[in-house]
């Protein structure tokens, strides 16, 4: 496997969205996991001398992210798909909701697109914005808190 073909991988994962990525072939083993604070791939094991001669350095594992201080624990808005998640409508548009702004059970938060089919979620509890966890246009998880409410 050549520099070029774990590139491809990297922009195959980053475009689908996929966090780990592990592949093994004769006498060859690679892993890529994704850090869903940075957005960098990583290569947590170790390659075959030939490609890790070759490699960029942008897959070697980077310095850590700076921690954001952990908001107090309140309900969480989850996202109940794997998608991408859009804060607004479209990007003329102000966003569905911001922090400080209070919500109801009805009041649509966000939109996940999952398979060209924009689906609204809905806050299904009440409180006020108290983060927002997920970034515009990035792919989530299923169960990925979406908003921290307080």
């Amino acid at each position: 496997m050549d520099t070029k073909e774990i590139r491809t991988l990297i922009d195959l994962m980053k475009k689908n969205g996929v966090a780990v990525f592990k592949m093994e072939r004769e006498g060859f083993k690679i892993t890529l996991k994704t850090s869903e604070a940075t957005g960098q791939i990583r290569v947590s094991q170790p390659l075959l001398a030939p490609v890790a001669d070759h490699a960029p350095h942008a897959l070697a594992a980077g310095p850590a992210a700076p921690v954001a201080p952990p908001v107090a624990a309140g309900p969480e808005i989850k996202s109940p798909m794997v998608g991408t998640f859009y804060a607004a409508s479209s990007p003329e548009t102000a966003p569905f909701v911001s922090v400080g702004q209070e919500v109801t059970p009805d009041t649509v938060v966000c939109i996940i697109e999952a398979m060209k089919v924009m689906n609204e979620v809905k806050a299904e509890t009440s409180g006020v914005i108290a983060e927002i966890c997920a970034e515009n246009g990035k792919p989530v998880q299923f169960g990925q808190a979406l908003f921290r409410l307080k």
